[in-house]
């Protein structure tokens, strides 16, 4: 369903110098003060948008190691072992950060994420309430509740998260393309259309969003849109499975 919001393990979108600047001025930080957890905190940060995820948890372990117990450090580290795929140890320290700070809500957010990739559904969905309920504005939370509601069938549900999340964060693609899906499975490919497009206003480079724009199309009867979309689909990704059927279905008819 696309990538799950900013986190700190997201690499950002800064020139190599940029980057090394920031980084430098940062380390300059922590030998002035080597004690501080904060400063070691925020360099690891810097490290996991650069993509640096094994400097990024040395770091955030540097500041674990100065102040035990630190929810934003236990998160932060958490993040960044799901980017190296160390879900067993990510999914420790977004217990051990919830443990913490009963209130820390990206550590429930965190968490919610891992476990719905895990299957764990239902714990995913108490994580993700927990997260709205602590913040209410977050989009990303009403994203990844609505990837639950959407998984267990229930698309109107979805579809009111998914709008939530749009109305917090109109300019990120995901909440549009998930939308969309659930607005074909209740039969709306017209406002599924629409969705599939929006979304691909911020990546048309994205090859799931062409396949779902490509079934809305063939669903609303627009066979020419509907095969122009599944080849633009194929041409990012030649295994869409969605597109193959597509173009297969469209061929028979």
């Amino acid at each position: 369903m696309g990538k799950q919001g900013t986190g700190v393990a997201e690499v950002a979108n800064q020139s190599p110098e940029e980057a090394a600047s920031n980084l430098a001025s940062l380390t300059d930080v922590i030998r002035r003060n080597p004690a501080s957890a904060e400063a070691y905190n925020t360099r690891g940060v810097a490290y996991a948008r650069t993509g640096k995820f094994q400097e990024a948890i040395a770091d955030f372990s540097q500041s674990i190691k100065l102040a035990p117990g630190n929810a934003a450090s236990l998160t932060n580290r958490a993040l960044a072992y799901r980017q190296i795929n160390r879900d067993d140890p990510a999914l420790a320290d977004f217990n051990g950060a919830v443990a913490a700070d009963p209130n820390h809500a990206p550590a429930y957010l965190g968490r919610a994420n891992l476990l719905r990739v895990q299957g764990k559904l239902d714990e995913a969905g108490a994580d993700l309430d927990q997260a709205i309920k602590l913040n209410p504005e977050n989009a990303q939370a009403f994203h990844a509740r609505g990837l639950i509601y959407q998984r267990e069938g229930r698309h109107e549900q979805a579809i009111t998260d998914f709008d939530n999340a749009i109305d917090r964060d109109p300019f990120a693609g995901a909440p549009y393309q998930a939308r969309g899906q659930s607005l074909i499975a209740i039969g709306k490919s017209d406002k599924a259309i629409e969705d599939f497009n929006a979304a691909l206003n911020v990546d048309n480079k994205n090859a799931e969003a062409w396949a779902g724009l490509g079934l809305a199309y063939e669903k609303s009867g627009n066979r020419a849109k509907a095969i122009e979309s599944y080849q633009r689909a194929l041409a990012f990704d030649p295994n869409s499975q969605i597109a193959k059927e597509g173009v297969a279905r469209i061929g028979r008819v």
